[in-house]
């Protein structure tokens, strides 16, 4: 299997990477861990849909992704669509593979989701990085990265209670294959503070590949999400002055305006 195939492989034509991920914390102090997990690979435009009982261990919901899961009905590739457009990006007819974590069981939780795009000649076009924090706000970064993968963008959104909203990532995200690589640095006004790494190994998407991952990691979008805040309980006890959360407006979807009569609502939005 190659990074660059027009259909992903097994019978769903997806993806499954058995995933090992780690965060390093450099300052004020130090502080890393690991855990484990599996992550999709799906094309857009070929999402699997699985059958009664699987479907309850995975399934691909727009709202789920959507900046702003109030407004629109659009699919998560035409939601896609329409944000890039509103950034100059026109993705049309080209070809988007989505890395991300299915609901599961009634639950999910992303801290990252990245999309490669290509355009209609299969040529890269972007690479989009959506992040989510534990308070329900989501943001994307818009990447031109290199033929390594690798791109730079200021820090925009409140992620980690434990840094403000300064500095800039570096990234690296190469369109994964057999094997997956990415890693995702911070780095603020004195150097880089913290590191989050994901690597793993494909497994074409089956009954089988899904049931060993889903006893292997058993509720592992809940696990994800309890493993963040078990790890934010961590810090703050050992001393880590916490950063408040910056209030912006909630925002409103390109491809969905509100209807008439319907405010934009306001909340807080953390910061990475």
């Amino acid at each position: 299997m190659t990074a660059d195939v027009r259909r992903l492989p097994g019978p769903w034509g997806a993806v499954l990477y058995d995933t090992r991920i780690a965060h390093v914390r450099t300052a004020p102090l130090r502080h890393a861990f690991r855990h484990r997990g599996y992550l999709w690979l799906v094309d857009l435009d070929r999402l699997p849909r699985l059958p009664w009982p699987l479907g309850a261990l995975a399934s691909f919901r727009p709202r789920d992704h959507h900046l702003d899961p109030g407004y629109g009905n659009a699919t998560i590739r035409q939601d896609l669509r329409d944000h890039l457009a509103a950034r100059g990006v026109h993705l049309g007819r080209g070809q988007v593979l989505m890395l991300t974590q299915a609901r599961s069981l009634g639950h999910v939780f992303n801290p990252l989701t990245v999309y490669w795009c290509r355009d209609e000649a299969g040529r890269p076009l972007c690479t989009v990085a959506e992040v989510h924090n534990t308070y329900g706000g989501r943001h994307r970064y818009l990447l031109r990265p290199d033929a390594e993968g690798l791109a730079g963008t200021p820090k925009e959104f409140h992620v980690s209670p434990f840094f403000p909203v300064d500095g800039g990532y570096r990234m690296s995200l190469p369109e994964p294959g057999e094997h997956l690589r990415l890693a995702v640095h911070l780095e603020r006004p004195g150097g880089r503070v913290f590191t989050a790494t994901v690597r793993g190994t494909a497994h074409p998407a089956s009954p089988a590949a899904l049931l060993r991952a889903a006893l292997r990691h058993p509720f592992a979008t809940q696990a994800v999400s309890l493993h963040i805040r078990y790890q934010g309980v961590r810090l703050w006890l050992r001393g880590l002055p916490v950063h408040p959360r910056p209030v912006h407006p909630r925002p409103v979807p390109d491809s969905a305006q509100p209807a008439a009569g319907h405010p934009v609502r306001e909340e807080e939005v953390p910061s990475a």
